[in-house]
């Protein structure tokens, strides 16, 4: 390894209920919750009494477009709401401190001096990455390399993304961890 990993970061303790917590409110805040069906307000008709309140023998209904009937509304249907969950920042810093470690301590972690292609042509991503002997990576770099990024776009395993949007699922997902120095720089300063 070409740099020097800081040890409160790369080799921090594996929490496993830091990095579940973390990655359930990713998946969670990721639904769209835009579900919904009509209660009896929101049904059309059904505005006037069936029949009269008493005589008929039948129990008393105020209108068709109750939930008993049939084109009736729903009785506490799904309605749109959000499903995002609040997880404090410092448990986000310590569980991709966990993600991290974990892939260091798996010998999933390379840090490479640059990781750049002159063209975007995913020929060149493709033979890098059978330079360093991967193929199920995350690449990080430490600002957005859009040239990078269309490159590696047509390789079903591979992402690419920048240091500030470095996240735990993100790392969970690959089975290996390729990143530059400058992002391990970035990183550094951003989990101390």
């Amino acid at each position: 390894m070409a740099a020097k990993l800081e040890k409160t970061i790369f080799e921090a303790p594996i929490r496993a209920d830091l990095i579940q917590a973390v990655v359930v409110g990713q998946h969670a805040a990721r639904r769209s919750g835009t579900h919904a069906v009509k209660n009896r307000a929101l049904v059309s008709g059904g505005g006037r009494k069936p029949f009269k309140q008493k005589g008929t023998g039948r129990a008393r209904q105020g209108t068709t477009r109750a939930s008993q009937h049939a084109g009736g509304g729903v009785t506490f249907g799904p309605q749109p709401r959000s499903y995002a969950q609040s997880v404090p920042k410092k448990v986000h810093r310590a569980a991709l401190r966990s993600a991290l470690s974990l892939r260091n301590q798996e010998s999933a972690l390379q840090v490479v001096k640059t990781f750049a292609v002159s063209e975007m042509k995913t020929k060149l991503v493709a033979a890098e990455l059978e330079k360093l002997g991967v193929d199920d990576v995350l690449i990080v770099t430490r600002e957005r390399d859009r040239v990078l990024e269309r490159a590696a776009r047509n390789l079903p395993r591979v992402r690419v993304l920048a240091a500030a949007g470095l996240n735990v699922r993100d790392v969970l997902a690959r089975r290996s961890l390729v990143m530059t120095e400058d992002a391990v720089a970035a990183v550094t300063e951003r989990l101390r």
